[in-house]
């Protein structure tokens, strides 16, 4: 450090400047708009950051040996699976995410990939761009009175829960950590889901329990026909699993927003199929969530590291 400001680390090329406002009395290092886990070390170990925001990459074990001084680690969004969270905890550093800040951003786009799937949106684009006119042959899937699966009550699970009973569905929930659920969604187990969803749309972290998810069995125990819709982490689902359920009919489509590699290599076997509706993981990304989620990442840094300091935040 040149001074007695705090540095902050940036893993992305950029921070709304609501966010840069309330970071005004830090020194600030951004590390580019894709930075590798080894270019986020050898940032660490270059400027000792006391803080970092998580924007793109991974945070590792160490990353946080190469900065001593470092005190928190503050996500651009919700998800934490990309941090270090046991070796964080073993080296006293704070863990914090942006909880709720996207979350308007996400459910929409959820949504939309559940009614390009319901109505094959996506396809009848391409098919009229190339002078067809499908009328005669095209059925799509009416959603009203429909049963919908959430796995997720967090704020963004909730939030697409109240726009699909909005919508007329029934919406059946599960989230063993939930503390109180609203009254249009029936709390039930995973099996209840399997059984009775005609639609199933992932809104839960990335923990060891839930890795692969949705699976060979456990695709095979849903409805024929189920549409599955994950904007969540692609680690959820077994993407061979799914592509043979595709394949099979047993899944008749599915939008993804979140895929195991990221970004997705190429050639995948997602590319190409018909009944697969993809976006590069854009769900959170909005001019509004962008300002939420800096804005929030900025405050909780501050706040940790105005604490370790045993001073009050105003922010």
């Amino acid at each position: 450090m040149s001074d007695n400001r705090p540095v902050i680390l940036v893993t992305g090329a950029d921070l709304a400047p609501q966010a840069m406002a309330l970071l005004n009395g830090c020194e600030l290092v951004f590390a580019g708009a894709s930075p590798t886990e080894d270019d986020v070390v050898a940032l660490c170990g270059r400027h000792d950051p006391a803080g970092i925001i998580v924007r793109y990459s991974k945070v590792g074990e160490a990353a946080m040996l190469a900065a001593p001084s470092l005190k928190v680690i503050s996500k651009h969004g919700s998800g934490v699976d990309t941090i270090d969270q046991a070796a964080a905890r073993a080296r006293g550093i704070k863990v914090v995410a942006a909880v709720g800040a996207n979350a308007a951003a996400v459910a929409e786009h959820a949504m939309a990939l559940l009614l390009a799937c319901a109505k094959s949106v996506v396809t009848l684009n391409a098919r009229m761009h190339s002078g067809h006119w499908d009328k005669a042959t095209h059925q799509s899937v009416e959603l009203d009175g429909r049963t919908v699966g959430v796995i997720g009550l967090g704020a963004i699970g909730l939030r697409f829960a109240r726009m699909a009973d909005a919508m007329g569905m029934r919406v059946l929930g599960v989230d063993p950590f939930a503390q109180s659920v609203p009254g249009h969604v029936q709390r039930v187990d995973l099996d209840t889901v399997w059984r009775e969803a005609d639609a199933i749309s992932l809104h839960c972290p990335l923990t060891p329990e839930n890795t692969r998810l949705l699976n060979r069995s456990t695709l095979a125990r849903c409805k024929r026909g189920v549409l599955i819709v994950n904007t969540a982490r692609g680690g959820l689902i077994d993407e061979l699993d799914l592509l043979d359920a595709l394949n099979s009919g047993q899944v008749a489509h599915a939008g993804l927003d979140s895929f195991c590699k990221e970004p997705m290599t190429a050639p995948h076997p997602f590319h190409g199929h018909p009944r697969l509706t993809l976006s590069p993981h854009v769900g959170g990304v909005s001019a509004e969530a962008y300002v939420k989620m800096g804005v929030a990442a900025a405050r909780n840094a501050l706040a940790v590291l105005h604490a370790e300091r045993g001073e009050s935040a105003t922010l």
